[in-house]
């Protein structure tokens, strides 16, 4: 990390998010600006923006809140771990991180039979409404009488 803070405008638009979505996320406490300026304002770094990714892919998938805060508690501690956790709080944080990404794998799986029948009913829509193009018209057949000369 390049120790770089942005304001909050800036992350709004790196992140897609709004900044009252933002600020809502701040106040349930799953992303809390690294720093302030010396005018008050919110300044995030590079991984204050990660951890909004995070929830922002979290969100279409269903995840609550209280989610949320749980997986980031969980990756949060795996990456601050300096040697402090044994061997089996290692493993439950990451058995945790599995269970959310097999719940996203089954939430996605969701996702895409929803997608597939939306596709299905624009499909259907757009047939009812695209009128049908032309069958193509015979060719005509060669005669064996000779063209008529054209007239001068």
């Amino acid at each position: 990390m390049d120790g770089k803070h942005m304001q909050i405008g800036e992350v709004a638009a790196r992140t897609e998010l709004s900044l009252r979505t933002i600020r809502h996320y701040e106040e349930t406490g799953l992303v809390i600006p690294s720093a302030r300026s010396q005018g008050g304002f919110r300044l995030y770094t590079e991984h204050d923006v990660a951890r909004l990714m995070v929830i922002r892919r979290m969100k279409p998938l269903g995840f609550t809140l209280d989610q949320m805060r749980d997986l980031l508690d969980a990756t949060d501690r795996l990456d601050d771990d300096r040697g402090t956790l044994d061997a089996d709080e290692r493993e439950a944080l990451v058995e945790r991180i599995r269970a959310y990404q097999q719940s996203a794998v089954e939430q996605v799986g969701k996702l895409r039979v929803q997608l597939s029948r939306a596709e299905d009913f624009e499909a259907t829509l757009r047939a009812r409404v695209t009128p049908p193009a032309p069958s193509p018209s015979p060719s005509p057949t060669p005669s064996s009488s000779p063209s008529p000369a054209p007239r001068d």
